[in-house]
């Protein structure tokens, strides 16, 4: 039983791994490549640190199950191995899902932007880059996603 174990944890690490998905301002998907996109100027008027949340996909859910079921199945015997197995794999369910939000909540920045034409932004990106009051930075739109960049 241990080396099933084993590799439900080593699954359930490699599926929350794949969820991740990126909010950064440096980094774009296929799909934005080659894609003409507007470009607007402003001065940063505030940066407030923020959390962008965790993933929540079944994926959690299913490896936590897994885990929990394998774990639940190795209590008793009969009726009460098959007991432990279906609460295991719930439990297992829910901390898997717990788990994955944790795993890939990350740290970002809400950036207000005051534009030379006049008006104000504010945009929340991943905080994979400085910003500060007062710099001078460049709003890049593409089909209702917007960056902001030095």
């Amino acid at each position: 039983m241990h080396i099933s174990r084993l590799i439900a944890v080593g699954l359930l690490s490699v599926f929350l791994a794949a969820c991740a998905s990126s909010n950064s301002g440096s980094v774009y998907s296929r799909e934005d490549a080659r894609k003409t996109q507007t470009v607007r100027t402003g001065t940063v008027e505030s940066v407030r640190q923020v959390k962008l949340e965790g993933t929540k996909s079944p994926i959690g859910t299913l490896a936590g199950g897994a885990v929990g079921g394998i774990a639940g199945s190795s209590v008793g015997g009969g009726k009460g191995s098959a007991i432990a197995t279906v609460i295991g794999a719930v439990v297992g369910g829910i901390a898997g899902s717990a788990a994955e939000e944790v795993a890939t909540r990350k740290d970002a920045l809400e950036i207000t932007v005051k534009l030379d034409g006049g008006g104000l932004l504010a945009v929340v990106q991943e905080a994979d880059e400085a910003f500060s009051a007062g710099q001078r930075v460049r709003l890049i739109e593409n089909g209702g996603t917007t960056r902001v960049s030095h």
